[in-house]
């Protein structure tokens, strides 16, 4: 069942980012701010903490190509930056306690890394030409918020789901 269900969940969250930019437009919010939902890097980072940190890393290579592949015109972006912050997180969560809220908050940092690194590299191939100052005003800011409010509606279900799959991988 849980090889099934987790992939399911993943491409239903890979589905889900796209789907929240097309129905929730920006101008809902009367602003100029951009809303970037990162909801299967959330579930990447809980499936790192509360499964197993090879199968993060192993989902962030998937779906980080398949973010490639869909929705920029530079394969290797994401394909790199997804696993790499999974890995990053997978020994930061070594070091510190699984609890759920310090497992919100290093998702949370790491959907800025993301956000940052994806931005930085931007800039380095002149994909944009946004100031740091700019960009956290209307990009970083924004999207932190929205993805913090997923992360506190998502978090615990998460958690639920991931540890019955680990004890249902331990036990099998």
């Amino acid at each position: 069942m849980i090889r099934f269900l987790l992939p399911a969940l993943f491409a239903f969250l890979f589905i889900l980012e796209s789907l929240f930019v097309e129905l929730i437009p920006a101008e809902l919010f009367n602003s100029d701010r951009i809303l970037a939902p990162h909801f299967l890097m959330a579930g990447i980072l809980f499936l790192t903490a509360y499964l197993s940190p090879k199968h993060g890393i192993i989902y962030g290579l998937i779906f980080g190509f398949l973010f490639d592949v869909v929705y920029t015109e530079i394969i290797g972006i994401y394909l790199f930056v997804f696993p790499f912050i999974a890995y990053l997180f997978a020994n930061m969560i070594r070091v510190l306690q699984t609890n759920i809220l310090v497992v919100s908050i290093l998702s949370l940092a790491g959907i800025a890394l993301l956000e940052i690194g994806v931005y930085q590299l931007m800039l380095l191939i002149k994909i944009t030409d946004l100031d740091f100052s700019t960009y956290v005003k209307i990009r970083l800011v924004p999207t932190l918020i929205l993805n913090l409010a997923f992360i506190i509606l998502a978090a615990y279900p998460f958690k639920k789901q991931f540890e019955k799959a680990s004890d249902r991988l331990r036990n099998d």
